[in-house]
């Protein structure tokens, strides 16, 4: 079963409270990132998150100088933290519940990564699909048939044993192997 830790972004860009929303802006922008951990004010206190949701709506749609706000203005803290042991699943409902689309992974006061709906989305498949019976009947029958030395000669005799399969497994068709 996957987990949290197995899929989350490891690298986090975190900025301080202190920071202008001037600074998160080039901060996302060289990052490339959506959002910012907001780092710890003291060893025991949670960690704090900002958006660029929040920074259009905080700033932005309200004409305020990004110069002149702070990113502890417009955080949110305590934010949802994830822990990196439960499931998949589990985070998505978390997500969901919450109503946000990414929260940083946290285990015993440590920051560990960040997860998202898109890292969910992207490497959070459940379990590679089972394979078909076609491709299963055409490995038994690759095993079971005796190889040629001509790397030629065995590439037709591989795919005239496929066809072979395939026609097999037709409905009414009875050709054996």
């Amino acid at each position: 079963m996957l987990t949290v830790r197995d899929i989350m972004t490891r690298s986090v860009v975190v900025i301080r409270s202190s920071a202008t929303i001037e600074d998160a802006i080039w901060l996302m922008r060289a990052k490339q990132v959506r959002s910012l951990v907001v780092d710890k004010n003291y060893k025991d206190s949670p960690y704090g998150i900002i958006t660029e949701k929040d920074i259009v709506y905080g700033v932005t749609a309200a004409a305020k100088d990004p110069e002149m706000v702070f990113v502890g203005s417009l955080m949110r803290r305590p934010c949802i933290e994830m822990p990196g042991h439960i499931s998949i699943q589990d985070a998505a409902q978390l997500l969901s519940d919450a109503g946000i689309h990414r929260a940083p992974v946290v285990e015993n006061n440590e920051l560990l990564g960040m997860l998202s709906v898109t890292d969910i989305l992207i490497k959070g498949a459940l379990e590679t699909p089972a394979e078909d019976q076609l491709s299963i009947n055409i490995k038994a029958a690759l095993q079971q048939a005796r190889i040629i030395d001509n790397e030629e000669a065995q590439i037709q005799q591989e795919c005239d044993l496929a066809w072979q399969v395939y026609e097999s497994m037709k409905p009414g068709l009875a050709i054996g192997v």
